[in-house]
């Protein structure tokens, strides 16, 4: 039986011991998400119990946790390096639950309080903290580094040398990213949701906003299950299942979300050199392998295969499809130039999101007496970041265009608040 306050109004279950289980259930799934990935990558064979404190090192990064490289080769050598990427596959994974838990006791209701609403979300924000700092504490380890046959080798040899690379986190920036994601994800979960209340005064936003975001996570979700598909496909008929299987558990939507972004048009500066991988097709690496910073959009990655330019097609025809979504959605009073400026607006800020978590930064390199890049394949760097500004002009434009054009398809389709035409008389 619902419980309910003395007005008379429902009262949801929404108190500490829920919030534990909220906040239980997207750590759970975010670690058993990245534990598989890493270990199809290839993880569970490192020494020393690294394997479960590299998934809690993923588990920090995917909701915007920092972790450094550091490294301990003697007072006759130096070790830097950096490293800045989102699993945004455990990061889905993770909002998913959170999300779903926020809402679930919530659900059946058409207004809540502002303060209910916070304190509600208050809980589940301390005990994520607590979860944070358990991670972030955890999340280190150091390994020995193998040198291989180099010149690298054999001056540490002479010296004397034993260097280690390793990882830590930083506890501070972990905190803080890791509640800044965890109010988006809460506050975006409020904004989809059809069926979640909102504060009285919110109300007047819901019709302008709830379908807009609405199609933009439907947008997001269909470039994520398309990219499963593929690349079960791919591991199918083409092996390679085991890396295929990481990369989907871990990355997806890192490349389709970049993919998407492609096929608006937007420009990507990236330079791959030394040994990193990309997990990724092979025709970005090889744009991206030269010897200055290599410009990665349409146009150059078909020269390497022409057949990227269905990107554009595919994205054409998935946007219209969200465009229609969002104007079944909206009141049939919405104007088309309304719908075409919601779209817009807010297929800028999904690409504002892609841009600001899809970009990669790493770099190593170890140096004996000052002398960096000896061989051995022990220094490289990798990094791909947005043009921003180009992007979100393309996103303005391809969202006022298919908004007006997914309007016009949704004319015929009934929707909330339109009232039916009388049926003409027949005669008597």
């Amino acid at each position: 039986m619902t419980p309910r306050n003395p007005a008379g109004q429902a009262v949801a279950r929404h108190g500490w011991l829920q919030a534990l289980a909220v906040t239980l259930a997207g750590v759970l799934a975010m670690g058993v998400v990245a534990a598989l990935g890493l270990w199809a990558a290839g993880a569970a064979d490192l020494p020393d119990g690294a394997y479960v404190k590299v998934v809690l090192a993923a588990v920090v990064t995917a909701v915007g946790g920092s972790v450094e490289l550091s490294g301990d080769a003697g007072e006759l050598a130096g070790v830097e390096g950096g490293l800045t990427v989102v699993p945004l596959s455990v990061t889905l994974v993770g909002a998913l639950v959170f999300a779903a838990g926020f809402l679930w006791p919530l659900r059946h209701r058409a207004v809540a309080g502002a303060g209910e609403l916070a304190g509600w979300a208050a809980r589940i924000a301390v005990l994520w903290l607590a979860a944070l700092v358990a991670l972030a504490l955890t999340a280190r380890h150091t390994f020995s580094l193998s040198l291989g046959d180099s010149a690298v080798s054999d001056l540490a040899g002479l010296f004397g040398i034993d260097p280690e690379v390793g990882f830590t986190t930083d506890v501070p920036l972990t905190l803080v990213f890791g509640v800044l994601w965890l109010a988006g994800v809460l506050v975006l979960a409020l904004l989809c949701s059809r069926g979640a209340p909102l504060p009285g005064r919110l109300l007047r936003f819901q019709e302008s906003v709830r379908p807009a975001a609405y199609a933009m996570v439907v947008l997001l979700l269909a470039h994520v299950l398309l990219g499963v598909v593929i690349g079960l496909v791919v591991a199918v008929t083409r092996g390679h299942g085991a890396e295929t299987l990481a990369v989907i558990l871990l990355g997806t939507p890192n490349l389709v979300w970049l993919a998407l972004t492609l096929g608006l048009g937007t420009t990507w500066d990236g330079h791959v050199e030394g040994p990193f991988g990309l997990p990724m097709p092979q025709v970005l690496d090889q744009v991206m392998r030269s010897a200055d910073v290599s410009t990665v959009n349409l146009g150059t990655l078909a020269d390497y295969d022409g057949r990227v330019w269905w990107l554009v097609a595919v994205e054409a025809v998935l946007l219209l499809a969200a465009a229609f979504v969002m104007a079944v959605r909206s009141p049939a009073r919405v104007h088309l130039w309304q719908h075409a400026a919601h779209m817009a607006v807010a297929l800028a800020l999904t690409v504002l999101m892609i841009c600001l978590v899809g970009r990669i930064s790493a770099a190593f390199d170890l140096s004996v007496l000052g002398i960096g890049d000896l061989g051995g394949g022990l220094s490289g760097e990798l990094f791909l970041r947005p043009r921003i500004w180009g992007a979100l002009g393309l996103a303005l434009l391809w969202g006022l265009v298919t908004g007006f054009l997914g309007a016009l398809l949704a004319l015929r389709v009934r929707r909330t608040g339109e009232v039916p035409e009388p049926a003409e008389a027949g005669p008597a």
